[in-house]
Formats: structure tokens, sequence, C-alpha cells
């Protein structure tokens, strides 16, 4: 629940915790002893979890983390297997869960970061790439390794193609090997690479960088913007960046951020 304070209270579920601190909404991921794999009720407490931080007044910018030595290993190898002796509907359906968290990440309002403190593959490097900004220790390896066990990194596709283009998407995807987070930032795939010791701080400066200097409203619209315009028309992108444009001119941000810019006044979001 949001308060009127700079932070809330650390609300844990068997496997993600969620607190604000300083209007940074930090989600943690709370299954080292099994690298964070992802099954079912993972996935469904990162979308609750996800949810109720978009929906926090408090929170303005959200931060996915991990316990333990790796940030997610992706799916849980038991629970694929389990998954097995699932008719096709049934695997649509668990598939579908899955597909949801990461167009829930993707189309939430607020500004996604990742801190990537270890390794993330597979489903666990779509995670941490589907964010809007990735930090990453140069110790972490990343990859697509779906297609060394026979199975396929359908979800992510749709959205790597968006992030770093056809050519070195398949480049990660079809070899399924693993690159280093220096090769990850070269690709895209994340933003800037950080010693571990400064990764918690580097992050949280990051995202109060966001929080003081930057509109609300600006950025849930400029990443409804991003999201949106890729299937588009180039003439269907310029008439809807062209109506956005003149609705946010009329919005309180928007006049309230030039008034301060025109009368020398200091702006803090």
């Amino acid at each position: 629940m949001a308060t009127t304070s700079n932070s809330t209270q650390t609300q844990a579920t068997a496997y993600v915790t969620y607190h604000v601190q300083e209007r940074v909404g930090y989600i943690t991921l709370a299954r080292p002893e099994k690298r964070n794999a992802l099954n079912f009720e993972v996935v469904l407490e990162l979308k609750r979890a996800f949810a109720k931080a978009e929906d926090d007044d408090v929170c303005k910018v959200i931060v996915l983390r991990a316990e333990g030595q790796v940030f997610c290993a992706g799916a849980d190898l038991e629970y694929l297997q389990q998954l097995q002796q699932n008719d096709y509907h049934e695997n649509l359906a668990d598939s579908t869960h899955l597909m949801e968290l990461f167009r829930l990440i993707y189309t939430l309002k607020k500004v996604v970061i990742a801190q990537i403190h270890g390794h993330a593959i597979a489903g666990g490097c779509g995670l941490a790439t589907i964010c809007d900004f990735g930090f990453t220790v140069p110790e972490a390896k990343f990859g697509y390794t779906e297609v060394k066990i026979g199975f396929i990194p359908a979800i992510v596709n749709v959205f790597l193609l968006r992030k770093i283009g056809e050519a070195r998407a398949k480049q990660l995807l079809l070899t399924g090997d693993l690159i280093s987070a220096e090769e990850a930032a070269r690709y895209g795939l994340v933003n800037f690479v950080v010693p571990a010791a400064e990764l918690e701080a580097r992050v949280f400066d990051f995202a109060q960088k966001l929080c003081t200097e930057n509109s609300r409203q600006s950025m849930e619209v400029t990443k409804e913007m991003i999201a949106r315009v890729q299937g588009m028309s180039l003439e269907e992108g310029l008439q809807y960046a062209a109506e956005m444009n003149a609705v946010a001119r009329g919005s309180d941000d928007c006049q309230r951020g030039i008034a301060a810019f025109l009368n020398k006044e200091p702006l803090n979001w």
C-alpha cells in the first residue's frame, strides 16, 4: 500500500520481495537456492510485484534485482520437465503466463532498471534485457541457451529483435552461446558495466537522477511511445507523434517545466 513517506516496509512473498527507498521501488528475486529460476509461482509473484509498484504513488522508478550468486538462471528445468506431461492448451496457458510478465515490464508506466549482479541465462537473460536500463558487473555472463537443450527462446525473441536488431539477435538466439558483460554492453543488451562493489550505489544514483531530474508523466508517455510507434507505418507513427506532442504541450508537467526554465528557477521533480 502506498504511503506518504519516502519508504515503505518490505513486503515479501515466497520468492519475491518489494520495498521502496527514496522513491525507488526494489523488486527482488529471492530464490537463491534455485539460482532464482523461474516457475509458475515466481512469475506470478513478479507480475504482482510489478503491478503493485506501478500503482504505488511513493514509487517513481523500479529496480529489479536478485539475491544469491546468480541474477536468474532462466526456467526451472524440473518445472519444465513436469510441463512435458501437459497437453498443448495447458502449455499455452503456462507460456502465456510468462509472456504476460514480459509484456507487463515492457509496457509498464514506470522506468525499470535491471541490477544484474550475476549470470543472466536463458529466460533470466530475457528478464534482464527487457528492462529499460541494465547495470551489470563485469563477471556476469549473458545468453539465450534454449537451443542447446532442444527448447526455443520464443517470447524474448519478440523483444530482442526490437532491442538489438536481427543480426545480433540471430547470433545470440541461434548459437545459444554465452557472452561477457562487456559484449552484452556492446550488443545493447545492457547499458553500463560497473565493478561489483559499486553496483548498488551506481544503480541507486541513476534511479535518483531519473526521480529528481525528469517528469514522471514525460517518462511514462515517452516509454509508451517507444513501445507503440515501432508497430506503425511511417505515416501512422508521425501522426501519432504529432498528436502526442500536442497533448504534452497542455500537460501540467510541461507548463511547470517551461515556466521554471524561463524563470531560471530550480526544478525538482
